[in-house]
């Protein structure tokens, strides 16, 4: 996989490679036309002049990057992206790598991103979060040859190795234990619709609730924005239905809580009158009373996977999706069998 050089533009613009160093060094020698056609080749596939003499060593950069478009405010209360993290900087830092973080607005300003630090030799490959339905990143990687892991998948990677879970297989485990426990009334609040492990989650809750024989008004799923504030507005919003539901599973550890909180400022009782259940377990999840019952995984060793693969990608080795274990219920005080019938 290597990187845009002044013979990929020369060769896609159909001109000599004088002629692209005069284009993109703005002096006279070619037509404003072909100038124009120059830089727009150049920006497409990621080339900056500027990182010339580092393209010329065949120097690597050796940095990771990961691009987040996440709040910025979240990022440092969000238990997964911070073990996450740390599981990538332990197998980076034992290869003497540095990860280089950047927290974006939109998918626009992430694939600049990418274009930019391609081109200008910053990193030597990327870890890509946050799955999209169809998304408009992974053809872009594809296109610019930057090594590149899925936090995620096994869809829509197309020809980008992932390292994923079972993520359909944890929920369905987790609607099992709520109907064995005696619930019937099953919510969930869910995180962004556009993220693919959403619509994956979605998709199973419906079909395990379905599967068990579950009133399909009594098992609704509401969006959120994975924010402790948007969780309790869901859970007041659940909470105050004619037929409230008696246990509700939450997307992330952050809007449990919430949800937990808002359940007892309503008067109700955790786990009597609702249980909660969390999904990534974290150290916030045993702290509260009562304590959470969590899907359970090891987010630093998926950090560190996602870093070993992506650096095997990086010194040119051929590499396939992995999938990491599935995420286990870790039951504890805030489920029980519910006292509404």
């Amino acid at each position: 996989m290597k990187r845009p050089t002044i013979a990929d533009i020369a060769r896609r613009a159909g001109v000599s490679k004088g002629a692209v160093s005069y284009a993109l060094n703005g002096q006279p020698g070619v037509s404003d036309t072909t100038r124009r056609r120059i830089l727009a080749i150049a920006d497409e596939i990621g080339f900056s002049p500027s990182s010339a003499a580092r393209a010329l060593s065949g120097a690597r950069a050796r940095a990771v990057g990961l691009a987040l478009c996440r709040p910025a405010r979240t990022l440092g209360i969000e238990p997964f992206f911070m073990g996450l993290i740390s599981g990538v900087e332990a197998e980076l830092s034992a290869r003497s790598y540095a990860l280089t973080l950047q927290v974006v607005a939109d998918p626009d300003a992430e694939i600049a991103v990418y274009r930019r630090w391609w081109g200008e030799r910053r990193v030597d490959g990327v870890l890509l979060c946050d799955l999209r339905t169809d998304d408009r990143r992974v053809p872009v990687l594809e296109q610019l040859q930057l090594p590149a892991v899925v936090v995620g998948g096994p869809d829509g990677t197309g020809a980008l190795p992932g390292v994923w879970s079972d993520e359909a297989a944890a929920l369905a485990e987790t609607v099992e234990y709520l109907v064995a426990l005696g619930h019937r009334r099953v919510a969930r609040v869910g995180g962004l619709p556009e993220l693919q492990h959403t619509r994956v989650r979605t998709d199973a809750f419906r079909a395990v609730c379905a599967r068990l024989g579950l009133d399909r008004g009594d098992t609704v799923t509401v969006p959120s924005d994975y924010t402790g504030e948007d969780g309790a507005r869901a859970t007041r919003r659940l909470l105050s239905a004619a037929r409230r539901p008696t246990a509700v599973i939450y997307d992330n550890d952050v809007m449990a809580i919430a949800g937990l909180s808002v359940a007892q400022e309503m008067g109700l009782t955790v786990p009597g009158d609702l249980s909660v259940v969390a999904w990534d377990d974290s150290p916030l999840c045993r702290l509260v009373r009562p304590p959470l019952t969590a899907l359970s995984r090891d987010i630093p060793a998926y950090g560190g996977q996602a870093a070993r693969l992506l650096l095997d990608a990086v010194a040119g080795v051929r590499v396939a999706a992995v999938r990491t274990p599935t995420g286990h219920l870790t039951p504890r005080g805030s489920t029980a069998p519910p006292r509404t019938p």
